[in-house]
């Protein structure tokens, strides 16, 4: 080799260790998947179960965990749900993942999967520049771009659309979390640097698409914006049910995730500070006061899919924080809540303990939103078109 570039590349291979410390990629993405991989029991089947005392990679073992992730793709450029991504898999569970990489029924954009793998490998392409993952990256963005509706929306499976799979899902991060891919792309983040002009294009146009199904399914009661549904119609943009406990409803956790993610955008058109605007206002309505959720131990019981060692109940307290349920019905905004037979109900004790432990019916997610807004609000909007306090 020359010796002239040779130094040239010691030079550069020196920046790169600089520039691109050998260290660990954020795992938190995967944390729900492998929840419910060790935890709990879906209705979903899985590929594989956890041996006992399952050996997992430490985060600073990038190379493996992507690999790990690779034995995850399936040959469509997707991914399945609700596995751990760190974990040292058997010789048999490999055998299993390769076997079955031309089952499609299983890719999906919930609970994180997919969304989550392309982001690691597309970090780990920065830290080990391997074709392989460089690959498997442009084979899960092509696989995005095939899932996405005319109207810009994703369906929580693709490509089994069958029952409630192909609804447009806000719920989980599923349609956001694939948003926000496009996003990066669209918006020349370094990690995403290799990915041909061609593809960015399409991404680009994906991305907008995608946008304006987030502002086009925004509920509107009486005419006045609120915030959003969990599911929606894959061709009318309707608010559907989803599992037999999600009923229609306006929800305020996916909510505050679809606002805090518009209140991000660098330059929003006046759409999009309306649709803010809108939620905004919802928000501060809808948030309940005087009371709180308490965790109580109570006798261990196993159900079809958690046990649980505990129960949840609602209790008086006039120094609580604001809080909202997780589901408010239209067009009254009563707060509700639904049992796994599918009965709506109105009070957290009406549910049965199954679905009172095994979902989340309450939180504080649209405090975040509101804290925010002032500062955002100052930047973005005239006088004029702020909510009212």
């Amino acid at each position: 080799m020359n010796l002239r570039l040779l130094r040239q590349c010691s030079v550069f291979l020196a920046a790169a260790v600089v520039l691109l410390p050998a260290q660990g990629i954020d795992l938190s993405a995967f944390r729900d998947g492998a929840h419910h991989w060790y935890d709990i029991t879906d209705e979903v089947p899985k590929l594989i179960i956890p041996v006992p005392d399952q050996p997992r990679y430490q985060p600073d073992e990038v190379a493996s965990i992507a690999d790990n992730i690779l034995l995850y793709q399936r040959s469509n450029g997707g991914w399945p749900k609700n596995y751990d991504m760190t974990a040292v898999l058997t010789d048999s569970q490999r055998t299993i993942l390769l076997r079955t990489r031309d089952d499609f029924s299983l890719t999906t954009f919930d609970n994180g999967a997919t969304h989550a793998q392309i982001e690691y490998l597309a970090a780990a392409v920065q830290r080990h520049p391997e074709q392989r993952y460089h690959d498997a990256v442009i084979r899960g963005i092509e696989f995005i771009l095939s899932a996405q509706y005319p109207n810009g929306g994703f369906p929580q499976f693709f490509p089994d659309t069958s029952g409630y799979r192909k609804y447009i899902t806000y719920n989980d991060g599923a349609m956001l979390g694939v948003v926000r891919i496009l996003q990066r792309i669209a918006g020349g983040t370094p990690q995403y640097a290799f990915v041909p002009p061609e593809l960015r294009s399409r991404a680009t146009a994906a991305y907008r698409r995608a946008l304006q199904c987030i502002l086009r399914t925004q509920i509107r009661v009486d005419g006045s914006l609120t915030a959003w549904c969990q599911q929606y119609d894959h061709r009318t943009l309707a608010p559907q049910n989803a599992r037999t406990f999600e009923p229609i409803a306006i929800c305020s956790m996916e909510s505050a995730e679809i606002v805090q993610f518009l209140m991000r955008l660098p330059e929003p058109d006046s759409a999009v500070i309306t649709a803010v605007e809108g939620a905004v206002r919802w928000f501060r309505r809808s948030g309940i006061t005087g009371i709180r959720v308490e965790t109580v131990k109570a006798e261990k019981e196993k159900f079809m899919y958690h046990t649980s060692e505990d129960d949840r109940r609602v209790v008086p307290d006039a120094s609580a924080p604001v809080i909202w349920t997780r589901m408010y019905e239209i067009p009254t905004n009563r707060p509700m809540f639904c049992r796994r037979d599918g009965r709506v109900v109105y009070s957290l004790a009406e549910v049965e303990r199954e679905r009172r432990t095994g979902y989340k019916w309450y939180g504080y997610e649209p405090a975040e939103v509101i804290d925010a807004y002032p500062a955002w609000r100052k930047r973005w909007t005239s006088s004029a078109s702020r909510p009212e306090h």
